[in-house]
C-alpha cells in the first residue's frame, strides 16, 4: 500500500481527475473522501452519487436539476449534483453502471463543464473536479461496447488501484488496530486490544469482503468480547467454502506472494524452515521475500 499512498499524497494537491479501481470494499470511498480532503477544494463541497441507484427515468433531474413544471411531479426547482458541487468535488461511485445514453451526457459536461437543468434552456457552468470508481475492469469494458472511451480517458488522468485485502496480509493489523481505535472510542470501550492469536486469525482469513468486512468483524468483536483482550472466538470468521476460488482470481505472483506469507505464518516468521516446507532454496526464498517486500522473523 506504500505506493498508493504515495500516489494519493502526490496527486491529492492536484485537481486531477482521478478514477479509483479495486473489488468491493477496498475502501475506494475512503480513498475519495481523503483525496478530497488534502486538496486545495477541501473547504468546498464533496458530493457523492452512486451512478448505479439512479433509474434512467432520473437520471438528469438528479445531476442537472430541473426546474418547476418541467414535468408533473416538478413542484419546485431542484438543484443538481454538479451544481451542489461546484468549486468543489463530484464523486461518482460505480461510474461503470451508467448506460450509453447517461455516459454521453456526463462527457458533455466533463468537456464543456456546461450543462441545463431539465425544462430550461439556460446554459450553466461549473467548476468541478472528479474523482470516479468502480469495481469492474474499465478496459474490459470499453473492448465489450459497454463503456465509452473517450469518457474513460477524461475520467482517467490519474487511475489508483486498490488491491484486495488478500494480497496486503501485512496491513492487516494496522487496519485491525486503526478500526479498534475507533470502535472502542465510539462505544465507548477502553483498553480493548486484539490478542496475538487474534492477529494471527485475521492473517489467515481470506478477506472476500475486503476492508469492508474487516471493519464489520472488528465492530462485532468490540461488541461482543468476552474480556478486554479479544480472542479468536470472538472474532466470529466463519471457515469460507469459496477459499479455493479466492485463490483461482489471483495472477501467479498474488498466489506466490500469499503462498509464502502462509508459510510464514505456519511457521512464526522462520524463513529458514518456511523455505524447506515450499520446497524452495534459501537464496531462491529470500530473492521472493526481496521482490515482494515480506518481512520475515530472521
Amino acid at each position: 500500500m506504500q505506493e498508493v499512498k504515495r500516489i494519493i499524497e502526490q496527486v491529492a494537491p492536484s485537481d486531477a481527475n482521478v478514477l479509483i479501481t479495486g473489488e468491493n470494499g477496498t475502501g475506494k470511498g475512503v480513498v475519495a473522501r481523503l483525496l478530497h480532503q488534502l486538496s486545495g477544494r477541501s473547504q468546498q463541497p464533496v458530493i457523492s452519487v452512486n451512478m448505479g441507484g439512479i433509474p434512467e427515468t432520473l437520471f438528469e433531474s438528479e445531476m442537472f436539476g430541473h426546474v418547476k413544471g418541467a414535468f408533473t411531479d416538478a413542484r419546485a426547482d431542484r438543484t443538481g449534483r454538479f451544481e451542489l458541487a461546484d468549486g468543489g468535488t463530484l464523486f461518482l461511485d460505480e461510474i461503470a453502471n451508467l448506460t450509453g445514453s447517461q455516459q454521453a451526457k456526463i462527457l458533455r459536461v466533463l468537456e464543456t463543464g456546461e450543462f441545463e437543468r431539465v425544462g430550461s434552456s439556460k446554459t450553466k457552468q461549473v467548476d468541478v473536479r472528479i474523482l470516479s470508481a468502480t469495481n469492474a475492469d474499465p478496459l474490459a469494458e470499453i473492448n465489450a461496447g459497454r463503456f465509452r472511451e473517450d469518457l474513460y480517458f477524461r475520467l482517467n488522468t490519474i487511475q489508483v488501484h486498490l488491491p484486495p485485502l488478500r494480497e496486503r496480509l501485512d496491513d492487516i493489523p494496522e487496519l485491525a488496530r486503526y478500526f479498534l481505535g475507533e470502535l472502542t472510542a465510539r462505544y465507548r470501550k477502553k483498553g480493548v486490544d486484539l490478542s496475538p492469536e487474534a492477529l494471527q486469525a485475521l492473517r489467515r482469513y481470506p478477506w472476500p469482503g475486503n476492508i469492508r468486512e474487516l471493519r464489520h468483524v472488528m465492530e462485532r468483536a468490540v461488541l461482543l468480547a468476552r474480556s478486554s483482550t479479544i480472542q479468536p472466538t470472538d472474532l466470529g470468521l466463519q471457515p469460507t467454502a469459496n477459499r479455493g476460488n479466492v485463490l483461482e482470481e489471483m495472477d501467479l505472483e498474488a498466489m506466490e506472494a500469499h503462498l509464502i506469507k502462509k508459510a510464514l505464518d505456519r511457521h512464526n516468521g522462520n524463513a529458514v524452515t518456511a523455505a524447506k516446507a515450499l520446497g524452495l532454496s534459501r537464496s531462491a526464498f529470500y530473492r521472493r521475500l526481496q521482490k515482494y517486500q515480506i518481512p520475515t522473523a530472521n
